[in-house]
């Protein structure tokens, strides 16, 4: 018997489409437009075709700001990943301790990103910031507006706080969906702690793992107001990382062409990235 296709669902999905679009595909288009062009003052466009895409891959500030990008990316998932899952393991599984621990895991999320930057930028400050005055007392030199390294070290810190509560929520999810009947059996074989961590709870985590990494990777890329915030890019161009340095050629020198194929190239670059590691993830899922 044939299947009666009623065709007024797609009419429940146009609101959707109409949105993404207006919110999506209508800005991209503008910045494709801007970004094989030329413009001048009173709307003057010139068609320059593919010269500000080889302008930027050609130019070393965006080769130096790619570099900071991938070592940002790099600290953070190599310290939150692990962090959060030790974190989601120490965590209550029963009791009344389990909310109230939920609760604190997920404050630093619910603090809109501008003020979080604000937060750590009096905290780490020298002088009066209980950071910066607590490491000055202990003898080490610490001023993270002048040296590099203790603005890389604010900005990893700042990070880490701020979201590391995402992979322990997301951990501690991973966490409870496994079924007591898999640590009955391991307790009845011996297994130790890390037998059970290696050949349960990590391959029961491993969805939920990948979809945090895979969060963190898009986030840490695309990040801008915290940075920016904390540090401004400084000292020098010591912490401007890509969005920073978008925003300065965009906004700061007003070269939309350059600015509009850098923005492209940034967009493509994190969706590749995050469907090659999306692609890699769910083969080896499908492996086990």
């Amino acid at each position: 018997m044939d299947k009666t296709v009623n065709n007024r669902a797609w009419f429940m999905v146009l609101p959707v489409l109409v949105l993404v679009a207006f919110n999506a595909v209508i800005p991209l288009m503008t910045v494709v437009n801007y970004s094989v062009q030329e413009s001048f003052a009173g709307n003057v466009f010139f068609f320059e075709g593919s010269k500000w895409f080889e302008q930027v891959l050609h130019s070393d500030r965006f080769h130096a700001a790619l570099g900071r990008q991938f070592l940002f990316t790099g600290i953070i998932l190599a310290i939150e990943i692990p962090l959060g899952v030790g974190i989601a393991l120490a965590m209550p599984r029963k009791g009344p301790w389990v909310s109230v621990c939920l609760v604190l895991m997920a404050l630093p999320l619910l603090i809109p990103w501008n003020v979080v930057g604000a937060i750590w930028n009096i905290f780490a400050l020298p002088s009066y910031g209980l950071l910066g005055r607590s490491i000055n007392a202990l003898g080490i030199s610490f001023n993270f507006t002048r040296d590099v390294f203790d603005a890389w070290f604010t900005l990893i810190l700042m990070d880490v706080w701020h979201w590391t509560s995402l992979v322990v929520l997301l951990a501690y999810a991973g966490l409870m969906a496994i079924p007591d009947a898999y640590y009955q059996a391991a307790k009845i074989d011996g297994a130790s702690r890390w037998a059970v961590f290696r050949y349960i709870q990590l391959p029961k985590m491993r969805r939920v793992l990948t979809i945090a990494v895979l969060l963190r990777l898009m986030d840490s890329f695309m990040i801008y107001t915290e940075p920016f915030v904390l540090t401004g890019g400084g000292p020098g161009n010591a912490t401007t990382l890509l969005s920073i340095d978008l925003v300065k050629i965009a906004q700061g020198q007003f070269d939309l062409g350059p600015a509009a194929a850098m923005s492209l190239i940034y967009f493509l670059m994190v969706l590749v990235m995050s469907w090659v590691f999306y692609t890699v993830m769910t083969r080896e899922e499908a492996r086990t």
